[in-house]
């Protein structure tokens, strides 16, 4: 057993076999940890583990794989291209030292990007293990990470939206009217995504034709994607598709990721054939990644180490491929893994937390499945802190609710509470169009048009609708 890893109370010696234990130990309670066995015991056992992390030298964990290095491609990403020049100037601190000098003052956000590459996802989550939440959302806040495509997402001030018109049965006529709708509430500057009810090639590129009519039509400074599998994506480019961004749910070991159907050339593949069609206008991230804790668990693929960390490992895998946007659905998987609000809140600001201090523009999908111990007040707590700590941007669903997917979110009402109360505003080349399409600025920042553009006036009028 490892010296290294114990800590006397009074007359209790506490030890801890290795460092994937003691990171577990240390992990605040939530109920994936629980299932998987690697949840500390008590409260008082939780309080020494973090005491017993917070010594730890941040070098260890360039010297401890928590996941064998002959075994995880994952763990041999972070540990090839960790970037010692970038690292040295924390080099000397431990885990502890490390949060007093993220919170200081000479943690600053220039600062911050410099060591952004010699910072690995073990060290984000340790550090985030003993940060209280006001810690995460400070820190998280000074992490300014941006990204372009046709509109540039992440810059301080700003908090963009997917627009996600789902539909049960993929009903092109059902999607186009969300898509208005959201349109009509400023929502879209992020992505407009669909997850499709029928997941297959033809379907992707019949959906993928739809939104890249609309945003040709109107002239819409956003980009679209079907969230369907890598591999079908690339079937899409192939076939000629307006494809703009590639998607994939990744995780923290190379096990989960094969549960999921690819591995890291696979993603290289995807990205050299999106990058090929040249479609951004002002930038070139052409990847857009969902994550969230639990799915190394629900594969049986974690090989010990507790939700977050393996969650903190797949920002790796995110960060390898320069993404547009990186999605943490935080609530999605169920009370299984984060049992109520307080558990799916801890969460998503840790999620946020560790995604930009290692670099990634962070959103964050606000959610909750219907069996979870949670409600929309939790929801609106969390999306409120998220604001707060500079979230690049939420979810954007008609009435909440996922009528696909079967759970619920952020609306396109919640987004606007959220610019409204903190004065954030939509990406700067989309927030111009909102107010050339008269959709935003009547007599306000924050305040919609009482009338339907000309534009989608007349396109209402033309299938027959109604045009005020």
């Amino acid at each position: 057993m490892s010296q290294a890893y114990r800590y006397t109370l009074g007359s209790k010696t506490y030890q801890f076999k290795d460092l994937a234990q003691l990171m577990a130990k240390a992990t605040p309670q939530r109920s994936g940890d629980r299932l998987a066995g690697v949840i500390a015991q008590s409260a008082q056992e939780r309080a020494v583990a973090q005491l017993t992390l917070a010594d730890v030298p941040l070098k260890t964990f360039l010297n401890e794989a928590l996941v064998p290095y002959e075994n995880d491609e994952i763990t041999r990403l972070i540990m090839d291209e960790h970037d010692n020049t970038a690292f040295a100037p924390i080099a000397h601190l431990t885990v502890g030292d490390f949060r007093n000098w993220l919170l200081s003052d000479h943690a600053t956000s220039d600062v911050l990007a410099q060591i952004r590459q010699g910072v690995t996802p073990e060290m984000a989550a340790a550090v985030s293990k003993i940060m209280r939440n006001q810690d995460l959302i400070l820190v998280a806040k000074k992490c300014h990470v941006s990204s372009a495509f046709r509109n540039t997402i992440g810059l301080p001030g700003h908090l963009s939206t997917r627009l996600q018109p789902n539909h049960p049965t993929d009903d092109i006529n059902g999607i186009a009217a969300s898509i208005l709708d959201g349109l009509l509430y400023g929502n879209g500057d992020a992505v407009i995504g669909i997850n499709p009810a029928t997941d297959n090639v033809a379907q992707a590129i019949k959906l993928m034709h739809l939104m890249d009519d609309v945003i040709q039509k109107y002239a819409i400074p956003t980009q679209s994607c079907v969230l369907t599998h890598v591999t079908n994506t690339i079937e899409c480019i192939e076939a000629g598709a307006p494809v703009d961004l590639v998607f994939q749910s990744i995780g923290g070991t190379q096990a989960t990721n094969s549960s999921f159907g690819f591995n890291l050339a696979t993603l290289a593949e995807a990205q050299d054939a999106a990058l090929s069609l040249k479609r951004g206008t002002v930038g070139h991230n052409v990847m857009y990644f969902e994550t969230g804790q639990g799915s190394s668990l629900s594969a049986n693929a974690h090989h010990g180490l507790d939700q977050q960390t393996c969650e903190a490992r797949a920002y790796a895998v995110a960060r390898k491929f320069n993404p547009l946007l990186v999605n943490t659905v935080v609530g999605f998987i169920g009370p299984e893994y984060l049992f109520d609000g307080k558990e799916i809140t801890r969460a998503g600001l840790e999620d946020h937390f560790c995604g930009k201090l290692l670099g990634l523009p962070m959103g964050c999908d606000v959610c909750y499945t219907n069996h979870a111990q949670a409600d929309q007040n939790d929801m609106d707590n969390l999306l409120t802190l998220l604001g707060v700590a500079g979230c690049s941007f939420v979810m954007g669903i008609p009435g909440s609710d996922d009528i696909m997917l079967n759970y619920q979110t952020t609306s396109f009402h919640d987004a606007l509470y959220v610019r409204r109360v903190l004065g954030s505003r939509a990406a700067p080349e989309f927030e111009q169009w909102l107010h050339q399409m008269k959709i935003m600025g009547n007599g306000g920042q924050h305040i919609l048009s009482d009338t339907i553009p000309g534009p989608f006036a007349r396109s209402l009028k033309a299938v027959g609708g109604s045009s005020r």
